[in-house]
């Protein structure tokens, strides 16, 4: 039987705020991964400020489909961006929007509580359907909780299929640190096994704006000029999160940046640091075997510092760190094209979540399709 190789878009906006990354991808939803080319598009200051202020307005929500205050607006102008830098991109790599069979469209997380099964993202998928004149799968976390699952990770089974198209040697670990962290382990046997591990970026980077404005440590420079505060990060790491042996999925809220004065500006960045690399290892007790290595995806993994640290502790465990670039992929992407992959599957009706990576009672799909209803603005008649 011929496979259907689809082409698609997976646009994604993550727990940092700093912008839309979006990225190409050909594939059957199952083992043909092509990769092609991506972008990212930052969000300017006053926008990345009115998201940082719809998660305060989406604190007290308990219907994910209500939009009180400013959220509605939020959400409209979210999705319209989300267009126009669509159209950028199509344009800059000489795609016709024809060619696009799907767009996968996570949207902006503004409140994620899996214990009360309850996740809001921003982001229209119907506007964003009509307006590209392209069919948009959006809202894919909600249906694993519906059917008992945390809602998170979902990128597990796209990172099992980056394993396999790239012939990687199992077991392999792979570590995606955005402003939380999560670990995905595919066994020899392809077994799955995915969790939260703890804060990626999200502290550092509000703890690096709290001071200097500026959106993150680039680079880790700040932090490479300070030390560890051991009191701090045994406050940090002592959290019954890493106690419990109940996996469950982080709200960006779950953890707090220390208070003005607690630490000095540079103190603070290096152990935040620390706590992000020790929060993985400490996760990976969870795993079910030491990972052999470390495949580091996300924006933490240009942070020299988290990698240095986390390189040490896996050291001690007779592990190696590596970037994704090392191992052939690109870590800037890799949600992006996750998004893509997941927005074919669930066109095919395949399994999005599993009870080992969000503790799903079976394996389940998930996902509305928008259909547009005219050719839309990027697509001719």
């Amino acid at each position: 039987m011929t496979k259907i190789i689809r082409t698609a878009i997976g646009l994604m906006s993550g727990t940092s705020m700093d912008g839309i990354d979006i990225a190409l991808l050909r594939t059957d939803g199952e083992n043909v991964v092509e990769r092609g080319p991506s972008m990212g598009n930052q969000y300017e200051p006053a926008f990345r400020n009115r998201l940082k202020q719809a998660l305060v307005d989406a604190r007290d929500l308990t219907d994910r489909t209500a939009r009180p205050g400013d959220l509605a607006a939020v959400e409209r102008n979210l999705t319209l961006r989300h267009a126009v830098a669509l159209s950028d991109f199509l344009y800059r790599h000489d795609v016709p929007p024809a060619k696009i069979d799907v767009i996968g469209f996570h949207g902006q997380t503004v409140l994620h509580r899996p214990d009360e099964a309850l996740t809001v993202q921003l982001g229209d998928g119907a506007l964003l359907a009509q307006v590209t004149g392209i069919p948009v799968v959006y809202d894919m976390r909600a249906n694993d909780m519906v059917h008992g699952g945390q809602g998170a990770p979902l990128i597990p089974i796209y990172h099992a299929a980056l394993a396999a198209s790239a012939g990687h040697a199992l077991p392999t670990v792979f570590v995606n640190i955005g402003g939380i962290s999560n670990l995905t382990f595919i066994g020899r046997n392809g077994e799955i096994v995915a969790y939260d591990s703890g804060p990626g970026n999200t502290l550092i980077d509000q703890w690096v704006e709290m001071h200097t404005g500026a959106a993150y440590d680039h680079g880790g420079e700040i932090a490479s000029t300070g030390q560890v505060l051991p009191i701090l990060a045994d406050r940090y790491l002592g959290n019954s999160f890493f106690s419990s042996n109940q996996r469950r999925s982080l709200d960006r809220n779950d953890f707090r940046p220390p208070e003005i004065g607690e630490a000095g500006l540079a103190d603070g960045a290096r152990t935040l640091a620390h706590v992000t690399a020790a929060a993985i290892v400490k996760s990976a007790r969870h795993l079910p075997e030491p990972p052999a290595r470390y495949v580091v995806c996300g924006g933490g993994r240009l942070n020299h510092v988290i990698m240095r640290d986390l390189s040490e502790f896996a050291r001690s465990q007779n592990a190696a760190v590596i970037a994704a670039e090392e191992a052939g992929l690109d870590g800037d992407a890799m949600e992006a094209e996750a998004w893509a992959y997941l927005a074919v599957r669930s066109l095919r009706g395949l399994p999005l979540t599993f009870p080992g990576t969000t503790g799903v009672t079976a394996p389940v799909t998930g996902g509305i399709l928008g259909m547009p209803e005219k050719s839309g603005l990027l697509r001719a008649d």
